[in-house]
């Protein structure tokens, strides 16, 4: 049993480890919460790591790993959506804590320097915009305009048709000119049009 894991082990260091930063990147703008993101990587590289034996080597790794990171945090928002569910079936409102957070279920958020130095050298206005797209054209916007994913291994990932990928990224890219025109004339990316309402 420990043969196979010691064989795996250099072609994952090889070939998945160096897509660390561009899944953390992508999670990131899945979740919109750091330490939400560090959780999805790790999961998606200990899955990734438990069935190397099933991707074919040379092929590509980094849209193997997406697959997976989404796959991942689109089960857990579903398990969490059934559980809020749940929740709110079962406990009841009324009463003097009705509004109090219960302790069990509140999450702290920490320091965190590396999101913080990530956060400080990209477009806080920009990024914030990508995360307003509904979660179908954000993440055709990531994997495509981020990160840089060929329209065929996107329709792969996000198991739809390659018409439906590029329909995905025109609305999405679309919705975020209307957002962001005024703020790209502000920071002077573009000239204002002539006869635009402002």
């Amino acid at each position: 049993m420990t043969e196979p894991r010691k064989d795996r082990r250099p072609g994952f260091e090889e070939e998945a480890l160096p897509h660390l930063d561009a899944v953390y990147r992508f999670a990131l703008r899945l979740t919109g919460a750091p330490d939400a993101a560090e959780d999805l990587v790790q999961e998606t590289f200990l899955r990734a790591f438990k069935s190397w034996d099933q991707y074919t080597r040379g092929t590509a790794a980094k849209s193997w790993l997406f697959t997976i990171c989404r796959n991942v945090f689109l089960r857990r928002r579903e398990r969490s959506q059934r559980h809020d569910q749940i929740v709110s079936e079962s406990v009841p409102r009324a009463g003097a804590w009705s509004d109090a957070l219960n302790p069990l279920w509140f999450s702290l958020s920490g320091v965190d320097p590396e999101g913080d130095f990530f956060d400080s050298i990209v477009d806080d206005r920009i990024l914030e915009a990508i995360n307003e797209l509904p979660e179908e054209y954000r993440t055709a916007v990531v994997l495509s305009d981020i990160e840089g994913l060929p329209y065929a291994e996107i329709a792969e990932m996000m198991e739809v048709p390659v018409g439906t990928v590029k329909s995905r990224l025109f609305r999405g890219r679309r919705q975020l000119q209307r957002v962001l025109y005024e703020y790209a004339v502000e920071m002077g990316y573009i000239e204002a049009r002539a006869g635009v309402d402002e």
